[in-house]
């Protein structure tokens, strides 16, 4: 019966973070296909690309509700642990949407949201951590990594270890969609917040 539940809420949570946004927004608002400009990526990083702040801030707010409503509709038919497969599942499905050939976005939002979901100290924890070395460095990927970086520790420190085991795999994920900004960063080429090119 409870392998039953757990196979519901990972399904559930994909299929809520598969939900593609940025996508849908950009489409109703007749941009051009979000897929053919910057990295080619769903999030709002990319939405931002189109000079749409407004729907950028919106693509960001969604796809971090879609991982919290996975996990909170998860959490009330099936407990912790169905929240964390939710969670998990959401993830997974923002990054691998099966409706867009397995090509989604990079995962901070969705990150953030379902973080909010399980622990939403957590969640305040991570977006001071990134505002702050955005701040310092004005690295938008740097800051998501830095901050994804230490939400495990965070987690096990305050006595979580279930969840400090599954975000450590959440940033590993997250790491692996920010490799190429890795690179940039590692060359001196990633662009700056505010930077014009």
């Amino acid at each position: 019966m409870m392998i039953g539940i757990y196979i519901a809420a990972l399904l559930l949570g994909y299929l809520f973070g598969s939900i593609p946004f940025g996508l849908i927004l950009t489409r109703f608002a007749g941009t051009q296909d979000l897929r053919s400009i910057g990295s080619g990526n769903i999030g709002a990083t990319n939405v931002l690309r189109t000079g749409r702040k407004g729907l950028a801030a919106a693509t960001l707010l969604l796809d971090a509700l879609k991982g919290t409503a996975a996990v909170i509709i998860a959490s009330s038919f099936g407990g912790a642990e169905a929240a964390m497969l939710a969670a998990l599942g959401a993830f997974l499905g923002h990054l691998f949407p099966v409706w867009l050939k397995f090509k989604g976005g990079k995962g901070v939002a969705v990150y953030i949201g379902v973080l909010i979901g399980l622990f939403w100290p957590a969640a305040i924890v991570f977006c001071l951590l990134w505002l702050a070395t955005a701040f310092t460095a004005r690295y938008s990927s740097l800051s998501a990594l830095v901050a994804a970086f230490i939400t495990p520790i965070f987690l096990w420190w305050f006595g979580h270890p279930a969840l400090a085991s599954l975000f450590a795999v959440l940033t590993l994920l997250l790491f692996y969609m920010h490799r190429e900004n890795i690179k940039r960063l590692q060359a001196g080429t990633e662009s700056r917040i505010g930077e014009k090119k």
